[in-house]
C-alpha cells in the first residue's frame, strides 16, 4: 500500500512554500549576479553574459518542476521581451511542454466524467498516450462509426492546482511590484492578473474546439492545408475529440524524403500558410512549433493543438499595413509615428535617439542581400532594444515574430536555399497598396487632411500677424529642446555618481584591510557589509552606462 495522502490544507501549505522556495532562491542568484566581487577572475560582460544566461536554464528548469501553471506562466513570459533580458526570452521560448502521462484508469475516469452515456461511441481506445504535456494528454480512438479521432483529455485535478498556484502568483507579484527597482516602469501586478485570464481561459477545451474550428474554416479551400475537424458532441469542458491526421514531423528532413515529399514545397506551404493567417485572416496559430507541425502522406501540412491562438485586431492591421508601407521606403520618422499610434513606442520620451534606432534597424534589416536568418535577427535585435526602454510591444506581435523565426528556422533545416523575405512578397503588397480600408474610408480621409491643410493655410496669415506683433512688443521667447544636451549630462552626472560609489568602495575595501590585519579582524565585517549595498548600486549604474553608450553608438552609425 502506498503512503497516506496528506490532508488538501497541507499539501497547499507545503505547495506555497514550495513555490515561495523558489521565488527566493531567484531573488538571492540575482542578487548575488549583481555582485562584481562574485565574478572569479573579475566582472565582465562575457562572464555576466554566460551567468545570465545559466540563470534562465535554472529558472526553465524550475518552471518545469512545478509543473503546469508555471510552464504556462514561462511560455507568457517569453512573450515579454520589456520585461525580461533578451537571454532569458529565448530561453523560455524553448520551453517544452512534456510532462510523464498519467494513469489510463484517471483518463478513462475524466472521459465518463464528462461524457457520461456518449462514452459508448468510443471504441478501441489506446491505453499508451501519443503524447502527454502540462495540461493534458492525447489517446487515439475509433468510433462505433469507423471515424478515427484523438482525444485530449486534461489532467484531473488540474484546476484546483492551477487556481491555487495563480493565488501565489499574485503575491509574488505585489512584492514584486514593491520593490524599489524592480517594480519601476513594470506593472507585474497586472501581468499576473492577465496570466491569470489566459491560463483558465486554456483549461476550457470548449474554447480551443471553438479556435480548431474557426481555424479549419480558413483553410477549407486550401487543399495544402489540414486542419483535424472538431467532434462536438464528445467534447466538453476536459475533453477534446479531434479527426485523427497522421503525418510526418514537419522537421525531420530524412523521414520527409524518403516518403518522397520535397521539404523545400513543405518549407515555402509552412511559411505561405502563416503569412496568409496574419494578412488575410487575422487569426493564426501563436504557437507553431515543430511538434505542432506535421506533413501529411501526399506533402500537405498539418496544424496541431489550437490552445494559443493569437488575434490581430482590424485597426492593428490596419497600423501594421502603414508600418510595413514606412518600412518599405525606409521613412523612419513615419514608422516610428505610426508605432506611437499603436502603442509601441511610450508617447512622453525623446523621440531622437529612437528614430535613429529605427533608421539603423531599417537599413540593416532591408538592404539586400538578405540573410538567410533576417527575421530571427530582426526579433533578436527588437528584444534587446525594448528591454529597459520606452518601447511597450504588443504580445500579438512578440507572438507574430517568434512564429515567423520558427517558420523561417524550419525552412532553412528543410532548404538551406529558403528565403522568407522571397515568399512575403506577394503577402506584404497588399497591405502596401492600402491599409485594410474601403473606398468610403480612402475618401473621408482625403477629405479630413484637405480640410484641416486648408484651415492651417487660412490660419497663417493671422499667426504671423500675431508673431509679429509679439516680435515688436518683445514678449515673443525662443524655446529650444536640447535633447542631445539633456542626454549628455544625464550621462555625465550619471558617471559622476558612479566614481563617487567608486571612490566609497575603494575606502570600505581600504578600511575592510586595516581592520582584518587589526587585533580584531571581525570589525572587517563592517565595511564589508556596507559595502554590498554600495556595490549594488555601483553596478546598477555601469549598466545603465554601458546601455546608453551603446544607444549612443548606434545612434552615431545611423546615417
Amino acid at each position: 500500500m502506498g503512503a497516506p495522502a496528506l490532508p488538501m490544507p497541507l499539501r497547499s501549505v507545503l505547495r506555497a512554500l514550495r513555490i515561495w522556495r523558489a521565488v527566493l532562491t531567484l531573488i538571492v542568484l540575482l542578487w548575488w549576479d549583481g555582485c562584481a566581487w562574485t565574478y572569479p577572475g573579475g566582472c565582465s560582460a562575457e562572464r555576466r553574459q554566460a551567468r545570465q544566461q545559466q540563470r534562465a536554464r535554472w529558472l526553465t528548469a524550475e518552471l518545469l518542476a512545478l509543473g503546469s501553471a508555471f510552464i504556462k506562466l514561462g511560455q507568457l513570459l517569453s512573450a515579454r521581451p520589456d520585461v525580461l533580458p533578451a537571454g532569458w526570452v529565448s530561453e523560455l521560448a524553448d520551453l517544452q511542454d512534456r510532462v510523464p502521462a498519467f494513469s489510463f484508469d484517471r483518463a478513462q475516469a475524466v472521459l465518463e466524467d464528462e461524457l457520461g452515456a456518449r462514452c459508448a461511441e468510443i471504441i478501441d481506445l489506446d491505453q499508451q498516450p501519443l503524447g502527454a504535456a502540462s495540461l493534458a494528454q492525447v489517446h487515439r480512438a475509433s468510433l462505433r462509426s469507423g471515424r478515427q479521432v484523438v482525444l485530449k483529455i486534461q489532467r484531473p485535478g488540474l484546476e484546483r492546482l492551477f487556481r491555487l498556484d495563480l493565488e501565489v502568483m499574485q503575491q509574488v507579484a505585489a512584492v514584486l511590484q514593491r520593490h524599489p527597482s524592480w517594480g519601476r516602469g513594470r506593472d507585474w501586478v497586472a501581468i499576473a492578473q492577465e496570466c491569470r485570464r489566459v491560463l483558465l481561459r486554456e483549461l476550457d477545451f470548449r474554447l480551443e474546439a471553438q479556435h480548431a474550428a474557426r481555424f479549419r474554416q480558413q483553410f477549407l479551400d486550401e487543399p495544402r492545408i489540414r486542419v483535424p475537424g472538431v467532434i462536438w458532441e464528445l467534447s466538453s469542458r476536459r475533453v477534446l475529440c479531434l479527426d485523427y491526421l497522421p503525418g510526418i514531423k514537419v522537421n525531420d528532413r530524412p523521414a520527409l524524403v524518403a516518403a518522397g515529399i520535397e521539404p523545400s514545397s513543405v518549407a515555402e506551404i509552412g511559411a505561405a500558410s502563416y503569412l496568409q493567417q496574419l494578412v488575410r485572416f487575422g487569426f493564426f496559430h501563436a504557437d507553431p512549433h515543430p511538434g505542432n507541425l506535421a506533413v501529411a502522406s501526399d506533402g500537405a501540412l498539418i496544424y496541431y493543438d489550437f490552445g494559443m491562438m493569437g488575434l490581430l485586431s482590424d485597426g492593428l492591421r490596419r497600423r501594421l499595413g502603414a508600418m510595413v508601407r514606412a518600412a518599405a521606403s525606409r521613412d523612419a520618422a513615419a514608422l516610428v509615428s505610426e508605432m506611437q499610434a499603436a502603442g509601441v513606442i511610450a508617447r512622453d520620451v525623446d523621440i531622437g535617439p529612437v528614430r535613429r534606432l529605427v533608421r539603423l534597424m531599417l537599413q540593416e534589416a532591408l538592404t539586400p542581400p538578405f540573410s538567410a536568418n533576417v527575421i530571427d535577427k530582426l526579433s533578436g535585435d527588437l528584444y534587446e532594444l525594448v528591454y529597459g526602454q520606452p518601447f511597450r510591444l504588443p504580445v500579438e506581435l512578440i507572438f507574430v515574430m517568434r512564429a515567423l523565426s520558427t517558420f523561417e528556422g524550419v525552412g532553412r533545416s528543410l532548404d538551406p536555399a529558403f528565403s522568407l523575405v522571397a515568399i512575403a512578397k506577394p503577402y506584404l503588397l497588399p497591405l502596401m497598396a492600402s491599409s485594410g480600408s474601403g473606398p468610403n474610408d480612402l475618401f473621408n480621409e482625403l477629405g479630413r487632411q484637405v480640410g484641416a491643410l486648408s484651415s492651417r493655410a487660412a490660419g497663417i496669415p493671422r499667426r504671423l500677424d500675431e508673431s509679429l506683433e509679439r516680435l515688436e512688443q518683445g514678449d515673443l521667447q525662443l524655446q529650444i529642446r536640447m535633447g542631445e544636451s539633456d542626454r549628455q549630462f544625464r550621462r555625465m552626472v550619471t558617471a559622476q555618481h558612479a566614481v563617487g560609489q567608486s571612490v566609497l568602495l575603494g575606502s570600505l575595501a581600504l578600511a575592510a584591510a586595516l581592520l582584518g590585519a587589526g587585533p580584531r579582524p571581525l570589525w572587517a565585517l563592517l565595511p564589508v557589509a556596507a559595502g554590498i549595498p554600495v556595490g549594488m548600486g555601483w553596478l546598477k549604474l555601469q549598466l545603465k552606462l554601458r546601455r546608453d553608450g551603446r544607444i549612443e553608438q548606434l545612434g552615431q552609425n545611423g546615417p
